[in-house]
């Protein structure tokens, strides 16, 4: 079973760093733990000096993440010189709600695999160039489509087992996640 993050591992985490990368690009994990590791609102220059990064590129990175409600900011004007400045922080809880929907989105989606692959007789050729349900191996009258071999009845048990671990990783994970909120 995967251990629960501490506050302080939660960025850590494969899951949270794979869905960050994936929504803010590769400097986003670095952004999302330099501001958790400040514990409270931080300014775009001073992430930016951190990670030694050109301040546009961590703004483009802020900018993403808020998009999808994970980085909030908070304006306020300067005012000896009329600018405003924009302190950012990373919200962890709604980084949790986006990889849960997006972690049962997918489990449902395997699920749905897993039982077609229960319900039904499976062909394919010897060169495995589809995996194909009956109905649509008989009207290409059991040869490939592909490479022209008589297909033959394949063992989907493997591939079911293979989904099966899917499903259980993720649904731990998702528990792990969920004793998070």
């Amino acid at each position: 079973m995967i251990p629960l993050p501490t506050k302080k591992k939660f960025i850590k985490l494969p899951l949270v760093q794979e869905f960050l990368e994936g929504t803010g690009g590769e400097a986003a994990i670095g952004v999302a733990a330099f501001c958790e590791k400040k514990g409270k609102r931080v300014t775009d220059e001073e992430i930016a000096k951190k990670m030694k990064v050109k301040v546009t590129e961590i703004r483009t990175v802020l900018n993403r993440l808020h998009y999808k409600g994970i980085a909030c900011y908070k304006k306020t004007k300067n005012k000896r010189n009329g600018w405003y400045n924009y302190t950012w922080e990373i919200k962890k809880k709604r980084i949790v709600e986006l990889i849960l929907e997006e972690q049962k989105e997918n489990i449902k989606k395997l699920e749905e695999k897993q039982n077609f692959g229960k319900n039904y007789c499976f062909f394919s050729c010897k060169n495995t160039c589809n995996v194909t349900p009956f109905e649509i191996a008989a009207e290409y009258q059991f040869k490939c489509p592909e490479c022209g071999e008589t297909m033959n009845s394949f063992d989907y048990s493997k591939k079911l087992e293979s989904i099966n671990k899917q499903i259980d990783t993720m649904k731990k994970e998702v528990g792990q996640l969920e004793k998070i909120t």
